[in-house]
């Protein structure tokens, strides 16, 4: 099943679930708590994984009707069974194996999904805690203040193609992307904005949607408590009640 995403038409919750910390019983809760409280999304992978994604896919979808999207963190970790795919380029680092050389390798693959693969600006955000994005990636994040050098990598993003850029606080950031710096990205950008990193609050939530962002990623915060994900779909409800679809 191809999913399609409504960006820019209402706000979005995502819960990012780790293969590797995904295990039945966090699987079963997680998707409890997304049916009851309207989970627009999953999202699957982890910057390292010793279990099979595709696994953990078919679970989800066995669970729930919540469309699954691949958050692939490296090449092993691409599958057909998901109903979209974040292909990510990791455009504030100067890796060039995230930029381009493992989107030349995965080509092949990604040709006979192409109508599932989402093109997404990936940027990593320095907000403290030396995450695990920035030890895998080997790339230094954009320091949360240089907000000129944030605007203009993303603007580059859409520029080249991207369908979407992801501002990341990254796993065991310690706080989330400031808002201000969203909102500087957002006024510039027309094409939709993630966020994610350091959310472990519904004010967390409510403050990167008020800067502009279109969808919230929750991951550890809902790891560490589940019911932090109603929480996150409530503050997206009060903002979707305010939002009008032309």
């Amino acid at each position: 099943m191809k999913v399609e995403i409504p960006w820019r038409k209402r706000k979005l919750i995502a819960q990012l679930i780790d293969p590797d910390r995904a295990g039945e019983e966090v699987l079963v809760t997680a998707s409890h708590f997304g049916v009851e409280v309207g989970v627009d999304l999953f999202l699957a992978g982890g910057s390292l994984t010793g279990v099979n994604v595709a696994d953990v896919i078919r679970r989800l979808k066995q669970l729930s009707s919540i469309p699954v999207v691949l958050f692939p963190g490296n090449l092993t970790q691409l599958t057909p069974e998901a109903d979209a795919v974040f292909l990510l380029s990791l455009i504030s680092g100067r890796n060039p194996e995230l930029l381009i050389g493992n989107h030349v390798i995965a080509a092949p693959f990604l040709k006979s999904i192409r109508d599932r693969v989402i093109p997404v600006g990936y940027m990593l955000i320095d907000c403290g805690g030396g995450t695990s994005v920035e030890y895998m990636s080997q790339t230094l994040p954009i320091p949360s203040g240089k907000t000129d050098i944030a605007v203009a990598t993303a603007l580059a993003g859409e520029m080249l193609g991207m369908k979407a850029i992801y501002l990341e606080g990254g796993s065991g950031a310690a706080r989330p992307v400031d808002h201000s710096l969203i909102r500087a990205v957002r006024e510039e950008l027309t094409i939709p904005i993630i966020t994610g990193g350091g959310i472990d609050s519904a004010e967390k939530v409510e403050n990167a949607f008020a800067a502009g962002a279109d969808m919230v990623v929750i991951g550890n915060g809902c790891e560490q408590n589940p019911a932090l994900i109603k929480g996150a779909c409530t503050v997206r409800d009060s903002f979707n009640r305010d939002t009008v679809t032309i």
